[in-house]
């Protein structure tokens, strides 16, 4: 059965983008870190467009290849055909923005991992799953990996499907020129042209730039190179033009190119072109496996290679299907779409577990960033703060038995006094809350180590999610809501520039009084600044209507939105599970986000040295376990009363 819309083969690397733009490669000072080769960035870009996608190709056993086989899994590409290779190392590329025309890249690719490909890493069972197989043309530069491509292509059309190829011609890949001369897309090559030539007839969708069609054709004529290639194939060509677009062929080749089939393009500011091939082909490809017309998948393509151009790196640049389908629906409104908010906000929002692994339809979180509290406690049994650090291992250690490796469950905690515990945690699977807040500062004021710029958040992993208590309320003084709001707009501008998910976190009823609109209307007034958080985390709210504002105040503004999760101001068990029950009835809120009822004993008898560490992180995981059950068992009633009719 073909559960596969297509497989692509061939180049797997890590990219490692100079975040500096405007200079020469020789002096970025720092990178960004992505997934790349045309063929990763491929599958990866259709899986985003809703396509079930897979890939074959190598990577070394080491923490590189790790990043692009789990990169993979987050976008949900298939990896069985991912080989792990002992020998040898990932592929690198280092690549630049010079300016608007100049794109400098180096390719270490010396004995890479992914030219070892060969055809027994070619699973016929694999390659029938699926639709259509994409090749690229640097793997038939070499025996090996031309072998291996050629095996993938004979099974695909034995078992029914298509192939097709981005010629993706790269001369010193066909080691053509030198290592410095990686940006260069064209030398002409009579033996590369003959190799080209040789394979062109096993191929339905032929797709290249101009330039590639050269090397295809063996002139510098496009329409005579197209004429040329018609020759050996009969396949759809289709010829990227840049920013004319781009015209397909699936006849006879005409005198112009205007005379072939083409969509719409899109006018917009050129920023990055690296990737944009990847892109284009990625919706072409939707499209055509899809069943859509020539214009539609034309349309699809020029419109994503639109949003690669006009965003940094390659693959994380590519849309998701709603944001394509609103682009198409709406239309350029600022040239430079990276700086479009609403279109930037969709791309985020849709595209954000690529970057954020982990299933969080349930939240299930321990938390224990707990400073003031915590100290209190110290100073309570006469012992020195340094045993807290110590004591939010054990707590984390009680977390992690609760989880047991199973997702929807995470942690809040702080790096001044938990930092141990946090760096313990990466890895572990579990989701990751890290507060940037001054504890009970009002207004809001953050820890010292954000730093006055929030620059210390570039030294984060991506995987924390910034989390930030602000004590607001409706009623507050201008001067109060406009300093908490500076803090807020400049903290989510940072968040997003560092790539971290942001959690907002609201008690009005600490402020002042409070009723069923009080919350629903900070959380507008949160949106009408701009601010569009990740998470929510609301205190229990005081009835159904209140909590059905709330909702209403953040799926009117963010559809997206992950999601809320309840805190528990240190409430006994009883009232957590009576809150549970409430907020249960709404499918936004996610689960819960407790801590002192689940440490709070625990932490008082093991400062005052009457628990053992064994003993505090039995009687955590078991409160904390408690309340997980609690959780689900209201979760599971709510939605079994909805499926039966029966009002909640």
């Amino acid at each position: 059965m073909k559960n596969l819309d297509v497989i692509t083969i061939g180049r797997s690397s890590v990219d490692l983008y100079g975040a500096q733009v405007g200079g020469r490669l020789e002096d970025m000072s720092s990178f960004n870190k992505y997934i790349g080769g045309s063929p990763t960035n491929m599958a990866a870009g259709t899986a985003r467009l809703g396509l079930k996608s897979g890939l074959i190709t190598r990577v070394g056993d080491e923490h590189m290849g790790r990043f692009v086989r789990e990169e993979l899994d987050r976008h949900g590409v298939d990896t069985r055909g991912v080989i792990t290779d002992k020998e040898r190392l990932t592929a690198l590329v280092l690549l630049g923005i010079r300016d608007q025309e100049q794109f400098p890249l180096i390719f270490y690719r010396e004995n890479c991992a992914d030219m070892a490909l060969c055809e027994d890493d070619i699973d016929p069972d694999f390659i029938a799953c699926a639709k259509a197989v994409v090749a690229t043309g640097t793997h038939l530069s070499n025996p090996q990996t031309e072998a291996a491509v050629l095996k993938a292509l004979r099974l695909a059309r034995d078992s029914g499907g298509q192939t097709a190829l981005d010629i993706d011609y790269r001369p010193n890949l066909w080691g053509l020129s030198g290592h410095g001369d990686g940006e260069n897309r064209f030398i002409a090559s009579d033996q590369v042209t003959e190799k080209l030539q040789s394979t062109l007839h096993l191929f339905d969708l032929i797709v290249g730039t101009e330039e590639e069609f050269h090397i295809a054709g063996g002139t510098t004529d496009t329409i005579q190179a197209l004429q040329n290639v018609r020759k050996v194939s009969n396949a759809t060509l289709v010829c990227k033009r840049g920013p004319m677009g781009a015209t397909a062929f699936e006849g006879d080749i005409p005198e112009n190119l205007d005379d072939g089939i083409s969509g719409p393009g899109f006018p917009i500011e050129v920023f990055n072109v690296l990737g944009a091939g990847d892109g284009f082909m990625s919706g072409l490809l939707k499209g055509w496996i899809t069943g859509e017309d020539w214009v539609t998948s034309l349309t699809y393509a020029n419109a994503c290679g639109a949003f690669a151009v006009s965003r940094h790196g390659c693959t994380p640049a590519y849309p998701s299907w709603d944001e394509l389908q609103f682009f198409l629906k709406r239309g350029v409104e600022d040239k430079a779409l990276r700086k479009d908010a609403e279109l930037e906000q969709i791309h985020w929002a849709t595209n954000r577990h690529t970057s954020h692994g982990g299933n969080w339809s349930t939240m299930r979180v321990f938390a224990f960033d707990h400073r003031i509290q915590l100290e209190q406690m110290a100073d309570e049994a006469g012992v020195s703060p340094e045993h807290l650090g110590f004591f939010k291992n054990l707590c984390l250690d009680a977390a992690v038995n609760v989880a047991d490796g199973q997702p929807g469950y995470g942690i809040l905690c702080d790096s001044r006094i938990g930092r141990d515990a946090l760096y313990r945690a990466a890895g572990t699977g579990l989701w990751i809350g890290h507060p940037v807040e001054w504890p009970a500062s009002r207004p809001l004021m953050l820890e010292p180590e954000i730093g006055p710029d929030f620059g210390g958040l570039a030294e984060w992993p991506v995987e924390h999610v910034v989390k930030v208590l602000c004590f607001y309320h409706p009623d507050d003084t201008e001067e109060m809501k406009a300093e908490q709001e500076d803090v807020l707009k400049r903290l989510f501008a940072a968040c997003r520039r560092n790539n971290l998910e942001m959690l907002l976190e609201v008690i009005p009823s600490k402020v002042a009084p409070i009723d069923d609109d009080t919350t629903a209307s900070v959380i507008r007034r949160i949106y009408e600044i701009g601010i569009y958080p990740d998470w929510w985390k609301l205190e229990p709210l005081t009835s159904k209507e209140a909590w059905a504002k709330a909702c209403a105040a953040i799926t009117d503004n963010d559809p997206n939105t992950r999601g809320i999760v309840i805190l528990g101001l240190d409430a006994p068990e009883d009232q957590l599970a009576a809150s549970f029950a409430e907020a249960a009835q709404f499918d936004l809120v996610k689960g819960f986000a407790v801590g002192r009822t689940i440490f709070a004993d625990a932490a008082r008898k093991w400062l005052a040295g009457d628990l053992s560490n064994d003993e505090a992180v039995a009687d955590m995981t078991n409160r904390f376990e408690r309340l997980c059950r609690i959780w689900d068992d209201v979760r599971a009633l709510s939605h079994s009363k909805d499926h039966q009719g029966i009002p909640a």
